[in-house]
């Protein structure tokens, strides 16, 4: 199986079969955003305790390769400090740029390295990833 084959079925399951899709009925901090350009969006809702990421849940509309990498994200964060999830955050924007950071950790990201390829398609890949940040810079706000 080639390499590319097998990062658009790991693509694929993640659009089918979604990862912490839905939301939450409490308090959390919640990001609207969209994409403009393709109609792609997403509200991205985070449990934030002490500082750590404790959940993670989204809904919204768009392309495979928008809402798989919510799904991505969403795994990926649960359990991260702020900080975790800003480096991961960091390092998933240095793969849409064509560097090569590694995601041992959560290597599901990886599959979404060819998007770079696609101009058009970053803002898909990186709309749940620009929702995290945003999230958490809402979470750090002075009260």
């Amino acid at each position: 199986m080639q390499l590319d084959d097998l990062y658009r079925r790991v693509i694929m399951d993640h659009y089918k079969n979604p990862r912490n899709r839905g939301s939450f009925e409490d308090n959390s901090v919640t990001v609207d955003l969209n994409n403009p350009t393709c109609g792609d969006r997403i509200s991205l809702q985070l449990k934030v305790k002490d500082g750590i990421v404790e959940d993670a849940k989204y809904t919204g509309d768009g392309c495979s390769i928008s809402m798989s990498s919510a799904s991505m994200m969403t795994e990926a964060v649960k359990g991260k400090t702020m900080d975790e999830a800003l480096n991961l955050a960091d390092r998933f924007s240095a793969l849409m740029q064509g560097e090569e950071p590694e995601f041992d950790e959560y290597e599901d990201i990886e599959a979404l390295s060819g998007v770079n390829k696609f101009p058009a398609r970053i803002k898909c890949a990186t709309l749940a990833w620009n929702a995290l940040r945003k999230g958490i810079d809402e979470d750090h706000k002075p009260q």
